[in-house]
């Protein structure tokens, strides 16, 4: 499914879904969102983020993106509150199994990745730390100051964020090989769920698709791609595996950033 992306002050007076996106990157919870309603076949169009409007921080009520205003409701911006309210709209194919016990892993994986203090949110802070100190891999010093500042960044917590990364990469691959071993190529069942989605677009973190395929900021590009070694080795090949088969199955390429 195609989108288009539209000007701010049109979004405003537009109704169905508007999708507030990060613009040229691949940031993990605008690109899983744009594939939740790719899944599910909800037409949208994406507006891109501008931190600096004040207009469109009014607006969508949130510093942050994605955000998805949906006709005239409430804009929603927590990455389990977009899930929600894309089921409510169109429950198939589900993305939360109906089934309990499957319906709570599908949250707790999606929450080590997606929420403050997961994968995706620690990935960016030992970015932000390597910036802020001039290691390789960092990003850019102005860059690196404002997530900081924005995300909670703490000086003698650097060492942890990388660590914590690990960690997490290690839980989710440990998790599919499980499943494996089960015969499922799913993080939970045997049918795609958002604990897919979420893993899927968040190795864009971790190996990025080529330039053809993603192409995003330059000089972010290098952030991404960079690992250092306890990193690189617990980058599991069956997280990179399972995420070119869902794109290849499910997404489409290249992105649209």
């Amino acid at each position: 499914m195609s989108f288009d992306y539209i000007d701010f002050k049109d979004a405003k007076d537009k109704q169905g879904m508007r999708l507030i996106v990060v613009r040229g990157i691949p940031s993990p919870w605008s690109e899983a969102a744009k594939a939740i309603f790719h899944v599910k076949s909800i037409p949208f169009s994406a507006v891109y983020y501008d931190p600096f409007n004040k207009d469109m921080a009014a607006w969508i009520g949130s510093p942050n993106a994605p955000v998805a205003v949906y006709n005239n409701e409430d804009p929603v911006s927590d990455w389990k509150d977009i899930l929600a309210l894309a089921e409510r709209l169109e429950p198939s194919p589900t993305l939360l199994p109906a089934q309990q016990e499957d319906h709570d892993s599908v949250i707790e994986i999606s929450t080590k990745i997606c929420s403050a203090e997961g994968l995706a949110w620690f990935r960016r802070l030992e970015g932000a730390h390597k910036g802020l100190n001039g290691q390789p891999g960092g990003f850019p010093d102005m860059v690196a100051k404002y997530l900081a500042k924005k995300y909670g960044y703490q000086t003698e917590s650097g060492p942890e964020y990388a660590s914590r990364t690990i960690d997490i990469l290690n839980s989710l691959s440990q998790h599919l090989k499980q499943q494996q071993s089960k015969g499922s190529r799913y993080f939970v069942g045997d049918s795609l769920s958002a604990a897919d989605l979420y893993s899927a677009t968040a190795m864009a973190c971790f190996k990025p698709f080529p330039q053809e395929q993603c192409a995003m900021l330059e000089f972010i590009r290098p952030v991404f791609e960079t690992l250092d070694p306890d990193m690189e080795a617990a980058l599991d090949p069956i997280l990179i595996e399972h995420r070119d088969r869902i794109y290849k199955e499910y997404l489409t390429l290249p992105l649209s950033l």
